[in-house]
């Protein structure tokens, strides 16, 4: 075992070195995004969604640290991240839709204005709705009509689309039932 910790002394002082550092950044991450969602009065689905994806960034960060520390040569890594990332694209450009909707998903998490909720008018030439915000995904928000009707809206296009505030917080003014 000592002879073990004494050949790989730098890669294991370097692999616990990288793993602290990583897990600070991803508490600092994290902090900050339970802070924008609390400041933002934002559900906490949304950002417990934030987290998942900050968890995602950490380990494909570590795989590449950890696999340089361990010997891996840069020429050979850049390689291997570059075909995998290829091949990602080639796959992933089928279902380019669920890639927008997530990227969506993100901005819409620390720029949208409208909060659960609210009434909004989304201003589509071809059909305008008009509806209370129920809930927001990860690819879509819920909306729900005036006649009861569940509307599953893409993010992405939602950003596309002009949206105005109709009321604010109608479950608060007028309870559940009576939207």
């Amino acid at each position: 075992m000592l002879e073990i910790l004494s050949t790989y002394r730098n890669e294991i002082i370097y692999t616990i070195a990288t793993v602290v550092l990583l897990l600070i950044f991803q508490f600092i991450l994290k902090k900050a995004a339970h802070r924008k969602g609390l400041r933002n009065e934002i559900n906490i689905t949304r950002t417990r969604l934030m987290f998942q994806y900050i968890n995602i960034l950490i380990i494909l960060i570590a795989i590449f640290l950890l696999a340089f520390a361990w010997g891996a040569d840069l020429k050979e890594l850049s390689l291997i991240f570059s075909s995998v990332f290829a091949v990602i694209g080639v796959a992933l450009f089928a279902i380019w839709s669920i890639l927008s909707n997530i990227t969506s998903g993100v901005i819409l998490f620390f720029s949208f204005p409208y909060k659960i909720g609210d009434k909004i008018k989304i201003h589509d030439k071809d059909a305008p709705i008009e509806a209370v915000i129920e809930d927001i995904k990860a690819f879509h928000l819920h909306l729900r009509s005036s006649e009861g009707e569940l509307i599953t809206y893409p993010n992405n296009l939602i950003l596309q689309k002009p949206v105005s505030l109709i009321q604010k917080n109608v479950y608060l003014d007028e309870g559940k039932d009576n939207l």
